[in-house]
């Protein structure tokens, strides 16, 4: 029997390591993206050679109507990896109320009310899982960048509590929390302000995409059964 995933933001840095990972593991996957229409085409030219099934869906999770659009596009389902992300760097007085309103819906509300719709689908398998690309930030926390550390640490408390909850389902649920990693995200950074990031981490260097996606891939493998309500820590030994 197939197995099926659903990636959100897969047309990203992250998201599109996840998806060729996840099709090298053997999955179908629903591949959610949101502008990045070129990113998508080139993944999905990427994944060709894996001959899965392979399922672009366009959708703004900020919007019900982009929720209930991709959860009508789903039919078999045997895992969810919630990774859309939206970062916002300043002081918190600065912060504009449509921008708060913006990263709690796309990285909160959204991953609840998905995984809230998808639960059925995934109790029919009794062996579904759920991962959540949260932060370091959640972990730890982050001077001016506030609202994303409240998202990322609403995310970790949503894993915990949703774990307990399906556990006896046979559904675990769990969340990655990465470091510094090689993305978009950090292109605003200078290359000495790179470097000094990189002397703050422990093993002296940034972390990659295909990294996180490992960490995924574990969590979705058979492997992992007995692991839930966890949140593994891929940031080069940053935060412990």
């Amino acid at each position: 029997m197939s197995k099926y995933a659903l990636i959100t933001g897969a047309s990203g840095g992250i998201g599109s390591a996840l998806a060729r990972k996840l099709a090298k593991d053997g999955y179908s996957l629903y591949l959610h993206y949101h502008k990045n229409i070129e990113g998508m085409k080139n993944l999905l030219s990427e994944l060709a050679e894996y001959k899965h099934e392979y399922i672009p869906i366009q959708a703004d999770l900020t919007d019900k109507k982009g929720i209930e659009k991709l959860c009508g596009n789903i039919f078999a389902l045997d895992a969810i990896v919630h990774n859309c992300g939206q970062s916002h760097y300043g002081l918190l007085v600065d912060l504009k109320d449509d921008d708060l309103e913006q990263i709690m819906k796309l990285q909160v509300t959204a991953p609840i009310l998905l995984t809230k719709h998808l639960l059925p689908k995934l109790l029919e398998r009794r062996n579904g899982q759920v991962v959540v690309i949260s932060s370091i930030w959640g972990q730890t926390g982050a001077a001016c960048e506030v609202a994303y550390s409240a998202a990322k640490g609403a995310q970790i408390a949503f894993v915990k509590a949703l774990s307990k909850e399906v556990a006896l389902s046979g559904i675990t649920v769990n969340a990655v929390a990465p470091g510094a990693i090689q993305t978009p995200m950090l292109e605003n950074f200078s290359d000495e302000e790179l470097e000094e990031l990189k002397q703050e981490i422990p093993v002296g260097r940034l972390g990659s995409s295909e990294e996180v996606a490992e960490a995924v891939s574990f969590l979705l493998s058979s492997g992992s059964r007995y692991i839930t309500g966890q949140t593994i820590a891929v940031n080069g030994g940053w935060y412990t």
